[in-house]
């Protein structure tokens, strides 16, 4: 009832779920699947919270190769997350685990048995047998990412230091992040590039954008996570934050005092503007992403993270519990997101809310607010808000050509937006009608 009611008290989230669940239309029809290629959806279905669905959509020349990759990785994370394998099996697993690659039917059952995504690895011959059906360049991008974050892993499980003090400064945040997310944002890239579905240049500057999207994204979850990872005795916020406002992370929990709140809210959202860091990156990525199943692949989980980030900031409910944004708001944003002028609005929306939250006390109030500003000057350079007058020519900047190129995208996509919204009032309009004739026959 609760979420119903919920639903019922912000209607445009209510149509949102509606147009989401019944008149959404899928970019790319689903294909027939071999036995084991539908066991492998089944295991992406059992151990996917959250990518699921918009994998399931992506053009047929990545969908099977993207639900690979995403297996194998999480496989490679179950690994990583088991607190029952010793890191003498655990350790040499990791670094080895490329070579896994290179079998036909290996699998591990060595996991603890509350390891909930353990059944990756016990059924990883049939990823197995899927995986090598690929072409050989989507073989060797999974394996070079397979490779960098196995390594990556393991050379966490022996710093002793990280095991016992958590992340130290932020640039081990960064490498943290880099590891976990910032590989994996290289390896999509890679595989949209070698599809031609991004711009070749995603590929050229070092994937400092495909990082920068990783960073973004986990960087947020971090920040939500404390309370969470609070509770499981782990910390991921960089000691050189926390340690300008605290001599003990857990205590913006355990002390309830104003001064204490105030200092929490100071660190959290001063890792809220190191995320926000990210943001224009993440911007002109999504600008140079082609095509537009890959684009909403892209998309959803940034603007997610806006949306969490403006949720979190400033706000004292994260050390004590896990915040979230409404299950109506995310069928809204996943709806919105599916064209570069949509995000742009969302981006702009929770940018602007994250400047009017902030607190003049806060120490990194003006910094928070020139980073807010600097993302806004960067939207409207993509898309102005004020048309110049006739034969006043505005100053180009690369960002106006990229966005010019990609305008008929955008706009065949908008188009199926707006039918599928019309479809979604008319279903509403119809429903109205049936209700006032009701009443009237019964009170007429």
């Amino acid at each position: 009832m609760g979420k119903i009611t919920q639903l019922l008290s912000h209607p445009s989230e209510l149509r949102a779920v509606v147009q989401l669940m019944y008149f959404r239309q899928p970019l790319h029809a689903t294909s027939k699947r071999s036995d084991t290629l539908q066991r492998c959806y089944y295991l992406l279905n059992q151990t996917s919270r959250s990518f699921a669905t918009v994998i399931k959509e992506l053009h047929p020349e990545i969908k099977d190769v993207v639900t690979l990759f995403y297996l194998v990785l999480r496989a490679l994370d179950t690994v990583e997350d088991d607190m029952t394998l010793d890191p003498s099996i655990k350790v040499p697993l990791l670094r080895g685990f490329v070579d896994k690659l290179n079998e036909k039917d290996w699998t591990f059952n060595g996991s603890g048995p509350d390891e909930k995504d353990r059944i990756v690895l016990v059924e990883f011959d049939q990823i197995l047998i899927e995986y090598h059906k690929l072409k050989p360049e989507y073989q060797d991008i999974i394996k070079d990412i397979t490779k960098k974050m196995g390594n990556g892993m393991a050379d966490y499980i022996l710093d002793d230091n990280f095991n016992l003090n958590g992340v130290e400064t932020i640039a081990d945040f960064d490498l943290y992040c880099h590891y976990v997310a910032g590989l994996v944002g290289e390896g999509l890239t890679k595989l949209m590039v070698l599809a031609k579905f991004s711009d070749n240049s995603l590929a050229e500057d070092g994937f400092y954008r495909s990082n920068s999207m990783g960073l973004f994204l986990q960087k947020t979850n971090i920040i939500r996570d404390y309370h969470e990872d609070l509770e499981d005795g782990r910390s991921f916020w960089p000691k050189e934050v926390w340690s300008k406002y605290t001599d003990s992370l857990p205590s913006f929990h355990k002390d309830t005092s104003a001064e204490s709140q105030f200092q929490g809210l100071s660190c959290l959202n001063e890792l809220v503007l190191s995320s926000l860091g990210h943001a224009k990156d993440v911007l002109e990525y999504l600008s140079l992403v082609k095509d537009p199943s890959s684009f909403n692949f892209c998309a959803i989980p940034q603007v997610m993270a806006i949306a969490t980030l403006a949720t979190v900031y400033n706000n004292p409910k994260v050390f004590h519990s896990v915040v979230k944004i409404r299950k109506g708001t995310t069928c809204d944003l996943i709806l919105r997101s599916r064209t570069l002028p949509g995000v742009i609005l969302i981006f702009r929306q929770y940018i602007r809310e994250i400047n009017h939250k902030s607190n003049v006390k806060d120490p990194n109030y003006l910094k928070i607010g020139i980073k807010c500003g600097e993302i806004e000057q960067f939207i409207e350079l993509m898309y102005p808000s004020v048309a110049y007058p006739q034969g006043v020519t505005k100053a180009q900047h690369p960002i106006t050509k990229i966005v010019a190129d990609r305008a008929k995208i955008d706009n065949d996509i908008q188009r199926v937006i707006n039918d599928e919204t019309f479809s979604t009032y008319a279903l509403f309009g119809g429903l109205l009608l049936v209700l006032v004739g009701a009443l009237t026959i019964t009170f007429g």
